[in-house]
């Protein structure tokens, strides 16, 4: 599950870290150089660090103003020399990343991002973060992973931090609550429908399905079915009924039977379809549903961010991603939050009822970095 997201994210934790060995690396150059250094020439030290003088700059120049420092003042060339050498130390115990540093390392990690389907302006929030907290940071030795992936985390943390829903906090405060069920076709809107009325049943909340998708043959029966399994009741009409008027009798029925939830399925729509879009705008116009919950088929992607923008015309207050066990990508979850700024519910990680896991967005990004969460030898 989200294998190439995961692969994404720890190759940049990974490319920066190297970029810090390699100014390890240059620091012990620079120091070994120094440590001989009143024995050569100017020219010769300078030439001797030449190599590594794009790693740490900073001491470059250094050391070309003490350089010219002793040509001018040679009683001071010990002193000067001492404080190099004090500042190669420190280097060696303590690095600092700079912009420059940075700037290809993340150029390259918006390139993988995208691939990995988040959307572009998620990926420049990401590069904009991670600047912020390591640009000008002093980083000790044998800290860099750990550092960078708190960076990373932190980048990611913000990227999903949307005020969070209480289910059955609503539930306690309005009876019924009603659930208005959107998405396209073959998003698992149904079936998440389904899985969210046992989980409640299960929690011992009473529930009835509305079969507002009288559009799409074999909606009702499929919808029937899922009751039949779970114990629900439902409320349905026939085929070309109109929907609103579906969920207006499904409110009455919780209403007169005293019903906590009335969880109401819709029909696939599309942007293309301006009828069925007029459609929904309807059902939520005349039933004003506490909930609008966007269920997403994690695996469309890029077009999670269109189907988001589509829907939110309705006003969407929740997201439910379907498919999630086989997605290796998992971009698109970072995508619609920011896109909705609103929260995601669950996660559907198979086909049986009980496979509907409440998201968790601690738990959600600590699994994409993995192992790089820990302090690196």
């Amino acid at each position: 599950m989200f294998g190439l997201l995961k692969k994404k994210l720890s190759k940049v934790v990974e490319s920066i870290s190297d970029k810090l060995k390699k100014k390890d690396a240059a620091a012990e150059k620079i120091e070994e150089v120094i440590e001989q250094a009143e024995d050569k020439k100017p020219e010769e030290i300078l030439e001797q660090i030449e190599p590594v003088k794009e790693e740490i700059p900073e001491i470059i120049e250094e050391i070309k103003s003490g350089l010219a420092e002793s040509k001018k003042k040679p009683e001071e060339t010990k002193s000067i020399f001492k404080k190099i050498k004090e500042k190669i130390k420190k280097t060696l115990v303590e690095k600092t990343l700079t912009e420059k540093d940075l700037l290809p390392i993340l150029d390259a990690l918006e390139v993988d991002l995208i691939e990995a389907d988040v959307a572009v302006e998620v990926v420049v929030k990401i590069k904009q973060s991670l600047i912020e907290s390591l640009a000008g940071k002093e980083i000790k030795k044998g800290k860099d992973k750990e550092i960078v992936a708190s960076a990373l985390r932190e980048s990611l943390l913000k990227i999903l931090d949307v005020k969070e829903l209480d289910l059955e906090e609503l539930i306690r405060q309005k009876k019924p609550l009603v659930l208005l069920f959107l998405g396209f076709n073959g998003s698992g809107k149904t079936t998440s429908l389904a899985k969210f009325g046992k989980m409640l049943k299960d929690k011992g909340y009473t529930c009835v399905f509305a079969a507002c998708d009288t559009f799409r043959a074999a909606s009702i029966e499929q919808l029937e079915e899922h009751a039949g399994k779970i114990g629900v009741k439902i409320i349905k009409h026939k085929y070309g009924a109109d929907p609103a008027a579906v969920l207006f009798d499904a409110i009455a029925h919780a209403k007169a039977n005293n019903v906590d939830v009335v969880l109401a399925d819709t029909a696939g729509r599309a942007h293309t379809n301006r009828n069925l879009m007029e459609q929904m705008q309807k059902i939520v116009r005349v039933n004003k549903p506490d909930l609008k919950i966007l269920v997403i088929d994690s695996l469309t992607g890029n077009d999670a961010i269109t189907q988001a923008r589509i829907f939110n015309e309705a006003g969407v207050d929740a997201s439910i991603f379907t498919k999630v066990d086989v997605n290796e990508k998992g971009g698109a979850i970072l995508s619609v939050t920011y896109e909705l700024s609103k929260p995601i519910l669950f996660l559907g990680l198979g086909q049986e009822y009980n496979d509907l896991e409440k998201f968790d967005k601690e738990k959600f990004v600590s699994s994409l970095l993995g192992e790089n969460l820990k302090s690196s030898s």
